[in-house]
């Protein structure tokens, strides 16, 4: 289907990649991966049209091919869902699916907007939402009704390649299902998909080969006969990970100290909720999707007030978000690119925004170099992968911007730390890091909250996870070494 040779792409001074060559066959579904900053999203860019390759050369069914622009290689049937949000919240769901395509709808000197919206039904037809308004705003929507939207565009244009890069990250065991199923049909019809994922267990169950990248070259493609963890993880890193990915230390026991008590809580979604959260402790939050409890999350950080009940963050009633930041209350967002991170800015600004009633002198004024100095002590404490402390977060992989977003809680003194699905898209490698940095900071006092899908970071992680289900607290299981995925499952459902 399509053959990459020696393909290279250069950010200035920073090869992003080096001579890559690959070929994506019909009728497989070809997985990519490689720790975050490997150039995976470098080479979907570049097939994609987003980027064009400093050096080397594409062959599409043995044809020359260099796409000037994503739309361009829409017109080679060639479509790729992301990882990260690509839909703009204001247009209709209808107009995000022709986005850049309307003219296909022109009728003499208008758009027809009603075939537009009986296209956008189809299509939506086609990823499980059939009831979905083709003409609601898609700032509305939940995110993973907004991926499969994307998806239902990538769809919408007979992809002979499909290019799904972290696109599971994001989403439920049911959105997973459904991702798993397209590619495969696809498959089925003799069309290609390049699937990119830090899931090794999802990558190994899926693709029919996989390609490893490291530091922007290639270093080997995995046929499905020989995949196993160790091989896979030993290309990707360089080198056999030691140890164990979790915490293996048990039987703590809880400090008198309370951090945050949530008392009778309700929301629009929750319902009734109590629970404390301990000065060293990492209390885990877990649930099905719709269950509530990234609600949590946003209620504790001050995003959603309570209709009923009280917060308190060291004795005081919580009163805002602006409360929480003095209250030295740190948030992670799922949604991180929106929520947590300013992409069009630096990582200096990222950072440094965060820390300004630290770092300011006088009222108003904060000193470049003091700014400078303080951004790269972050930088350097997470080995941030980047040219300096101007590139734009925006282009960072990422492992990296997740690196960014917890460097923001640490520089800012954080005391809590709420962490919505805080190693979602990152590789192997950044979750040691972050697993590592997250127990330290257990051990230094801190309060951490987890909310995750992900059970075994829960049970791994956690000195107590409360399960939720239908916006309740269904059950608490305590940290022990037996502990299995069933014990917690069974509050789920």
């Amino acid at each position: 289907m399509l053959e990459a040779k020696g393909l290279t792409k250069r950010f200035g001074e920073v090869i992003a990649l080096n001579e890559v060559s690959l070929q994506i066959r019909t009728g497989e579904i070809q997985g990519l991966i490689g720790e975050n900053g490997s150039g995976k999203s470098t080479v979907s860019s570049i097939i994609y049209g987003i980027h064009s390759p400093s050096a080397g050369e594409m062959l599409l069914k043995g044809k020359p091919y260099a796409p000037k622009s994503p739309l361009d290689a829409r017109g080679h049937h060639i479509s790729m869902i992301v990882q990260e949000k690509d839909t703009i919240d204001m247009l209709s769901v209808a107009e995000n699916i022709f986005l850049g395509d309307e003219g296909r709808f022109r009728r003499g000197a208008f758009i027809s907007v009603k075939e537009m919206y009986q296209e956008a039904e189809m299509a939506l037809r086609k990823v499980g939402l059939p009831q979905l308004d083709a003409a609601r705003p898609v700032g509305e929507l939940d995110f993973e009704t907004r991926k499969l939207i994307e998806i239902a565009k990538a769809l919408y244009y007979k992809p002979e390649l499909m290019i799904v890069d972290e696109t599971t990250t994001a989403l439920s065991h049911d959105g997973r299902m459904k991702i798993y199923e397209i590619m495969r049909q696809l498959k089925a019809e003799g069309k290609a998909v390049l699937f990119i994922s830090h899931d090794l267990p999802e990558l190994m169950e899926v693709c029919d080969s996989l390609t490893v990248l490291k530091d922007g070259e290639l270093v080997t493609t995995i046929p499905k006969e020989e995949f196993s963890e160790g091989t896979i993880k030993r290309a990707m890193v360089g080198r056999t990970l030691a140890g164990n990915l979790y915490r293996t230390d048990y039987g703590n026991r809880l400090t008198d100290q309370v951090a945050v008590s949530v008392d009778h809580v309700s929301t629009e979604v929750l319902k009734n909720i109590s629970f404390s959260l301990h000065n060293g402790e990492i209390l885990g939050i877990g649930g099905l999707s719709g269950s509530g409890m990234h609600e949590i999350g946003k209620v504790l950080a001050g995003h959603i007030p309570a209709r009923e009940g009280t917060v308190k963050v060291f004795g005081e009633k919580l009163q805002g978000i602006a409360h929480a930041l003095k209250l030295k209350v740190g948030y992670i967002s799922k949604d991180r690119d929106v929520e947590t991170l300013i992409l069009n800015e630096s990582i200096q600004d990222n950072l440094t925004i965060s820390a300004w009633s630290m770092l300011k002198k006088g009222k108003f004024f904060i000193l470049p170099r003091d700014e400078k100095k303080f951004a790269r002590v972050q930088i350097d404490h997470l080995k941030i992968k980047c040219s300096s402390g101007a590139q734009l977060v925006r282009e960072l992989s990422g492992g990296n911007k997740q690196k960014v977003s917890f460097s923001k809680l640490i520089g800012n003194k954080s005391k809590i730390m709420i962490l919505d699905s805080p190693t979602r898209g990152v590789d192997i490698g950044v979750k040691t890091t972050m697993y590592e940095l997250i127990n330290n900071l257990k051990h230094q006092g801190h309060a951490i909250l987890i909310i995750s899908e992900e059970l075994p970071e829960l049970i791994g992680m956690c000195d107590r996870i409360l399960v939720l289900k239908n916006g309740r607290i269904t059950g608490e299981v305590k940290r022990h070494k037996n502990l299995k995925d069933v014990d917690v499952i069974d509050f789920m459902i």
